[in-house]
Formats: structure tokens, C-alpha cells, sequence
């Protein structure tokens, strides 16, 4: 597509550093062959550059991963899920809540969900502003074993014009910490916001929101909780990161009155911001 870039250029200044220690996975496992391939691929201009290879070309139900339509101007929104095993109880809730992100200022924001599980990326619709659309897609995706594949999301953000705001749900992070940062920055710098509602239903998880955090302010952006069992709270706050990444903090702030979340995410985005 001609208004999508193939790769970005961003030099690798900092020295070489030692690699981080092997971290297990879920499953027991150490994640040697997923460092491998990601030292494999150099930098992080490699990393984006390469990001659909990092794409099934078929997602689960032989369902061909649909592309992104050409950018119209309209700001766009990448929610991204971590549909891993040890989410499996709070992915019903996660399924509910989908549409409430366009259903906030219908046609005024295109977004395209972004779904990993079983090691691998395997669900990228195109930007659309259909809800309905949206909510099918994610009602028909179960949640499978395997490692997280976050930075493939943070990936395909970088790699689509007119993208203001990742929103991430998950719980741990398996994957390389130096290439997250890496492309945290970068999307810092391009003005793409992470927001990450964390799931610490899994005790294991707790390890990880110094980390998740970390990334969340190098672009911008802010951690919030994931509760599952408050699903209507969870809209509301759904419906506060549409309006974020629509209008910004402005629009935000206008809708305070009328929007019950809008203040808290305003709370999160300019303490950790």
C-alpha cells in the first residue's frame, strides 16, 4: 500500500549491552528461540521493517488477516488482547466490552483489533469503525497456551499512518525488554499513546507492571487495571481511551460531565504521562 511505510529508520546508537537473563514462560519454558529471532533481526528499524512476517498469513478459521484500508484522515485506535491461556477468565469479560470503544463517538474513529495466543499473532483486522464488526471478530476467538507476542502489536501500530493510541490488555510480558523500549520510544516520538489495562488475576502478573508501566510512559500514555469482574466500569473506561484518541486530552477534558471514566483517565495520563 502506497500510505504504508515499509520500514523505519532508527539508529541503534546505545553501546552493546549483555542480554538480559532468560525469562520462563507460563508453560515452564524458557524463551531462548523467541530472543534468538528477535537478536536475528538487528535493530529496530529490522523489527518494523519485518513486521508482516511476523503476521500469520492465515489467523485461526483459514480467515485470510483482512488489510487496512487506505487512510482517510480519521484517527485510528490498534486494541491490542492478550488471549493466552492463563487469561481465559477474564477474556469473556474483554469480549463484552469491545464495541464500547467506537460506540463512544460512532464514525469518528476507525479501529482494528490486534489478537495473540498460542505464540503467535494470530488475529489483525482492518480499521473499521463498525462495532458489530468488531464485537464478532472478538467473540469468536478463544484463548490458547503459548508465550506473549506484544511486540508485533507495537509493530503493526508503527507500520499504519494515522494510528494516536494502542490500548493493550494482558498480563505478563515474555517477550525481549530491550526491543519493547525500543519501540515504546519510538512511538513516543511519533505521538502514538500505549495505554495498558493490566490483568493481575494471575499472581504472576504482579511481576510485571513495574515493566508494563515503564512502557506505557515512554510514549505517553498510562497503566490502568483490568477488572473483569466490573464490566461496566470497564466500558466506561473504554469509552474514555476512544475519546482520548479522538481528541485528546481537550476533548477529554470536555467530556468530564457527561462521561464517568474521563476523569480517572486524565488522572492516569498526567500523573504517569
Amino acid at each position: 500500500m502506497a500510505d504504508k511505510p515499509n520500514f523505519v529508520l532508527l539508529p541503534d546508537t546505545e553501546p552493546r549491552q549483555a542480554e538480559p537473563p532468560e525469562r520462563p514462560s507460563r508453560t515452564g519454558k524458557a524463551l531462548t528461540p523467541l530472543l534468538e529471532r528477535v537478536r536475528a533481526l538487528g535493530s529496530l528499524g529490522a523489527l518494523v521493517a519485518r513486521a508482516g512476517a511476523l503476521l500469520p498469513s492465515e489467523p485461526a478459521g483459514n480467515e485470510r488477516c483482512s488489510e487496512p484500508a487506505p487512510w482517510t484522515g480519521r484517527p485510528r485506535l490498534v486494541f491490542g488482547f492478550d488471549a493466552t491461556a492463563s487469561r481465559e477468565p477474564a477474556w469473556a469479560a474483554a469480549r463484552q466490552v469491545t464495541d464500547a470503544l467506537v460506540r463512544a463517538l460512532p464514525g469518528a474513529l476507525d479501529v482494528a483489533l490486534a489478537v495473540h495466543g498460542g505464540g503467535r499473532l494470530h488475529t489483525v483486522t482492518g480499521f473499521t469503525a463498525d462495532a458489530h464488526r468488531l464485537r464478532d471478530r472478538a467473540a469468536a476467538i478463544s484463548c490458547l497456551a503459548g508465550p506473549t507476542k506484544m511486540l508485533p502489536i507495537l509493530s503493526f501500530a508503527l507500520a499504519n499512518p494515522g494510528v494516536r493510541v494502542v490500548t493493550y490488555i494482558g498480563d505478563v510480558f515474555e517477550e525481549w525488554p530491550g526491543f519493547a523500549r525500543k519501540l515504546a520510544n519510538e512511538m513516543g516520538r511519533r505521538g502514538i499513546r500505549l495505554i495498558v489495562l493490566h490483568d493481575v488475576a494471575d499472581w504472576m502478573a504482579r511481576r510485571d507492571a513495574e515493566f508494563f508501566l515503564d512502557l506505557a510512559r515512554r510514549t505517553g500514555g498510562c497503566l490502568l487495571p483490568f477488572d473483569a469482574s466490573a464490566p461496566d466500569r470497564l466500558r466506561e473506561l473504554l469509552a474514555a481511551v476512544a475519546v482520548y484518541a479522538v481528541g485528546g486530552e481537550a476533548l477529554l477534558e470536555a467530556k468530564r460531565g457527561e462521561m464517568a471514566a474521563a476523569g480517572l483517565l486524565l488522572q492516569h495520563l498526567r500523573r504517569e504521562g
